[in-house]
């Protein structure tokens, strides 16, 4: 474990480039040797809803592991933006190098540098058959709205880049800010369902859509601006034949977070062959650093 008992973190601010907006994250950019309870317990005394660890690393390969409020998961993409970023900057990278891979616990992923912005490769999308509009109705409802919200002409699904997630789209970008979740009902209902997020978006322009996550099943009640589910966003629009598949790759914009006060932009590109099927799903931004310090196991950040 590195220095002891003694953990130097991060805190940094994703899909943002100012300070206190994105979504924050902890990072921890030398775990060797730590367990994974000892990064959960890290985790935890951080108070960020998320967590990444830099477990090892050659050359520009990197393993990480992400943590949650209630445990370890597969994919986390504001934390690997916001890593891939902080590891350009803390100079853990090989001088001029502008590609590194990540190697997590499902799949190794690619990361592009450029200009100060991460593109992050997602896990293989994977896709479960759509729930009933009964089940729909029940989901809106629970936020504190009915039917008449749900969008007609847009895809709505369970879809898979890391975690799974429900996607339900909405009439404006004002009925998004509307809702009102019962937090306890729909941490119960996504259960039930077997989702760990549940994404509500509607479009404000070409490829351009607005977005709010929530995550009681995970311990977070809402989530301020994601990677993971905004990645799974552009697979689900991408299969439903909402965006061309002609053109090789097509780029969306989502934004997110202004609900919660801490505004942020995720870039999404979905890549295609050429029979049009999904060869990979991407997303993008920019991080601050937010904060440092040393966490020790057993005492408390300072």
């Amino acid at each position: 474990m590195p220095n002891s008992h003694r953990i130097p973190y991060l805190l940094v601010d994703a899909f943002t480039e100012i300070p206190g907006g994105g979504n924050r994250v902890a990072l921890v950019l030398d775990a060797r040797g730590m367990t994974t309870e000892e990064m959960q317990l890290v985790a935890t005394r951080l108070g960020q809803p998320q967590a990444a660890f830099v477990t090892d690393w050659d050359g520009t390969g990197f393993g990480v592991r992400f943590f949650a409020a209630n445990g370890e998961v597969e994919f986390s993409g504001h934390a690997a933006v916001a890593l891939a970023l902080t590891l350009a900057r803390e100079e853990k990278l090989p001088a001029g190098i502008k590609k590194l891979y990540l190697r997590t616990i499902g799949e190794s992923l690619k990361v592009e540098l450029e200009d100060g912005r991460a593109l992050v490769q997602s896990p293989s999308p994977r896709f479960r058959d759509p729930p009933s509009w009964k089940v729909l109705q029940e989901f809106i409802e629970v936020m504190g709205a009915n039917e008449r919200y749900l969008h007609r002409g847009l895809p709505y699904g369970i879809t898979f880049t890391g975690l799974w997630t429900l996607f339900m789209p909405v009439v404006a970008p004002g009925l998004v800010d509307a809702l009102e979740p019962d937090m306890e009902k729909l941490a119960e209902l996504s259960e039930k369902l077997e989702v760990a997020t549940v994404h509500v978006y509607a479009p404000y322009g070409p490829r351009r859509f607005y977005a709010r996550t929530f995550a009681p099943a995970l311990g977070i009640p809402e989530d301020p601006v994601t990677g993971s589910p905004n990645a799974a966003l552009g697979a689900l629009l991408a299969r439903a034949g909402v965006v061309p598949r002609w053109e090789g790759a097509v780029n969306l914009t989502v934004t997110q977070g202004h609900r919660m006060g801490g505004p942020g932009q995720v870039e999404v590109r979905v890549e295609y062959g050429p029979a049009g099927n999904i060869l990979g799903v991407f997303i993008g931004g920019t991080a601050v650093v937010a904060e440092n310090g040393v966490v020790e196991l057993g005492g408390s950040p300072n």
